[in-house]
C-alpha cells in the first residue's frame, strides 16, 4: 500500500503547487483572488461500514477554495475605474449572460456604454436623460448619455445684502438708473433666459423719506425696464393695477425707467418685517409683469426675488448673497463616481447631472461561484442567487473612483507555501523509494 499513499501525496502536492504558481501569476492582476487547496485524507471501508484497521491509503484534494480577502486599493488617472471596498461584486452583461467580477477597469465603448477589457457592459440602474433621476426599478447595462445639457430659464433668486440704515433719501426723487443721486445702492446678478442667454440683472434701492426704515426696489435687465409694460420711473407702477409706492415720486417723461419691484420695510432691529406689495411667505416678491426679451426666447418669463436674507443694520451696505436657479446649455466633459454608485456628469456651464447608478451583487456563499476566467465569476446552484442593490446597503461594501482592488495575493506568503509544497512532495517521493526499496529486499530472499 505504500506505493499508493506516496503516489496520492505526489498527486495533491503537485496539484498545490498548481494553485500556488497560479495564485503568482496572478500577483498583479487586478481584482483577482487568490486560491487554496484544501484537501482530506483516504480511508477503505469493509463491507458494512466497518473500517479495516485504521491506515489510510493516502490523500485527495477536497476542494480548491477561493479566498475573497479585500485587496489593496491603488490610484489610478481613469475616472472610469472602480474599486469596490467591502463585499460585493460588479455585474456584467455578456450578451445577455449575467457574470460579475472585482475588476473595476473599465471604460467607454463608441455607442456610450461602459465595458471591461472584455466588452463586456456593466449594469446599474438607468437615469432619466432629462431630469437625472435615477429609476431603482430594474438594472441594464449602463449607457452614458453625451447629449448636451438643455438651458434653464431663472425663475427665482435669493438676495441677502445689508441695507445701511444711517443712509437719507436720495437727493433726487425720481428714479434714474443713469443717474446715482437718485438711488442709494445697487447690486447685479446674472440671470438666464429659456434659451440660455445671459442677462445682467441690476438691483437698485432707493431710500423712501417716508415711512421710515423703507426702500424702493427696482430692476433692470441688461440696462432696461425688466417689463416696458410695467416701467416705472420713481416707483409709479409695481404690480399691475397697484398703487405707487409711498413716499415714491411720479414718473418724468423723457427721463430713464426701471421696473418697481416693490418696497422692502425693516422693523427696528433691522430684520424684515413687511414688503409692498404684501407677499406669503414674507420678503418673496416677483417682478410685475415678468421680464420681457426680444430674442425669440419664451416670454413674459416669471421671476421672484426673495428678500428674507437682507437686513438694515447701522454698518456699511454690503452683498452676502446672490443666488439664482438659472443656467444656459453645457456640454459632458467629465463625470466622477460616488461612493453609493452614482455617476456624475459634470458639463460645461458648471452644472452636474445623473447619469446612472452602478449596481453590486452579493452572495449568501462567494465560494460557490463558478471562475469563468478574463476575471469573472458566474452563478451556480452553490451560491445561490445573487443579492443586488446599492453600493453601501445592506452588507455591500462602497465604491472608489479613479481607484481600482488589487490582487489579495500575498506574494511572500505563497513563495513560503510553494517551498513547503515543494518539500511535500519531496517527502512523498521518498515514502514511494523506500518503499521500494523494501520490495526489492523481498524479491533478493533466497
Amino acid at each position: 500500500m505504500g506505493f499508493q499513499q506516496g503516489l496520492s501525496g505526489l498527486n495533491v502536492a503537485a496539484k498545490n503547487l498548481d494553485v500556488i504558481g497560479n495564485n503568482v501569476s496572478n500577483a498583479n492582476t487586478v481584482g483577482f483572488k487568490q486560491s487554496q487547496a484544501q484537501f482530506a485524507d483516504v480511508y477503505t471501508a469493509a463491507q458494512g461500514g466497518t473500517t479495516t484497521p485504521a491506515i489510510g491509503i493516502g490523500t485527495k484534494v477536497a476542494t480548491v477554495a477561493q479566498q475573497f480577502g479585500q485587496g489593496n486599493v491603488s490610484i489610478t488617472s481613469n475616472p472610469l475605474d472602480l474599486a469596490v471596498s467591502g463585499r460585493g461584486f460588479f455585474q456584467i452583461d455578456d450578451n445577455g449572460a449575467t457574470k460579475y467580477s472585482r475588476n473595476g477597469q473599465f471604460q467607454l465603448n463608441k455607442d456610450g456604454f461602459i465595458v471591461n477589457s472584455q466588452g463586456h457592459k456593466l449594469t446599474g440602474y438607468q437615469a432619466n436623460p432629462a431630469t437625472g433621476e435615477v429609476s431603482t426599478g430594474s438594472t441594464g447595462a449602463l449607457q452614458l448619455s453625451t447629449k448636451a445639457i438643455t438651458p434653464s430659464a431663472t425663475g427665482k433668486s435669493e438676495i441677502g445684502l445689508n441695507l445701511d440704515s444711517r443712509e437719507t433719501a436720495p437727493r433726487v426723487s425720481v428714479f434714474n438708473p443713469t443717474d446715482p443721486e437718485s438711488y442709494n445702492r445697487s447690486t447685479a446678478m446674472t440671470i438666464f433666459d429659456t434659451l440660455g442667454n445671459e442677462h445682467v440683472l441690476n438691483m437698485y434701492f432707493q431710500k423712501a423719506p417716508t415711512p421710515v426704515n423703507t426702500w424702493n426696489t427696482y430692476v433692470t435687465v441688461d440696462n432696461q425696464p425688466a417689463n416696458p409694460g410695467t416701467a416705472a420711473a420713481g416707483g409709479a407702477e409695481g404690480a399691475e393695477g397697484a398703487a405707487p409706492a409711498e413716499g415714491a415720486a411720479a414718473p418724468v417723461p423723457g427721463v430713464p425707467t426701471g421696473t418697481l419691484v416693490g418696497t422692502l420695510t425693516f422693523n427696528s432691529t433691522g430684520g424684515l418685517a413687511a414688503t409692498n406689495p404684501a407677499t406669503t411667505p414674507l420678503g418673496i416678491m416677483s417682478i410685475p409683469g415678468g421680464i420681457v426679451f426680444a430674442n425669440g426666447s419664451s416670454t413674459p418669463q416669471e421671476m421672484t426675488m426673495d428678500f428674507n436674507m437682507s437686513t438694515q443694520f447701522g454698518a456699511p451696505f454690503g452683498v452676502t448673497a446672490l443666488n439664482q436657479n438659472g443656467y444656459t446649455s453645457g456640454q459632458l466633459n467629465g463625470f466622477s463616481t460616488s461612493a453609493d454608485g452614482t455617476i456624475l456628469g459634470r458639463y460645461t456651464n458648471g452644472q452636474s447631472k445623473a447619469l446612472g447608478q452602478v449596481v453590486l451583487a452579493n452572495f449568501a456563499n462567494e465560494q460557490g461561484l463558478q471562475p469563468l476566467g478574463n476575471n469573472e465569476w458566474g452563478l451556480s446552484a452553490a451560491s445561490g442567487q445573487p443579492l443586488v442593490g446599492q453600493p453601501g446597503t445592506a452588507s455591500l461594501g462602497v465604491l472608489q473612483s479613479g481607484a481600482v482592488e488589487d490582487s489579495n495575493v500575498d506574494l511572500t506568503a505563497e513563495l513560503v507555501n510553494m517551498i513547503m509544497a515543494q518539500r511535500v512532495y519531496q517527502a512523498n517521493a521518498q515514502t514511494i523509494k523506500a518503499q521500494d526499496s523494501i520490495l526489492q529486499t523481498i524479491t533478493n530472499i533466497r
